[in-house]
């Protein structure tokens, strides 16, 4: 149950759970979703799409990388400036 589908707007990526190696860590690469639970700010869930220090006003950030995109990799900048231009995107993510 380990594999996923994630849609964001128009796009579509595989991915997978990292289960085992989901480090904490705050400087996510291209392709990895973290989490961050909450306390200095509010609860986020996070999708790289290029190089990205994960901080708030109060500082950076620890966050959990707990899924990582394994297709469709080429498409993050285009989905990037999808976000930058139009707004924010729907979000699904499912069991593939």
């Amino acid at each position: 149950m380990s594999q996923l589908l994630v849609h964001v707007g128009d796009f579509t990526f595989q991915a997978r759970f990292e289960e085992e190696l989901a480090p904490n860590t705050s400087y996510p690469a291209p392709g990895h979703i973290i989490l961050y639970p909450g306390g200095i700010s509010e609860t986020e869930i996070l999708l790289a799409y290029s190089g990205v220090h994960f901080a708030s006003k109060m500082g950076q950030l620890a966050g959990n990388h707990f899924i990582t995109l394994t297709s469709n990799l080429e498409s993050l900048a285009e989905m990037g400036k999808t976000v930058l231009w139009k707004g924010a995107q729907k979000v699904r993510i499912e069991f593939a």
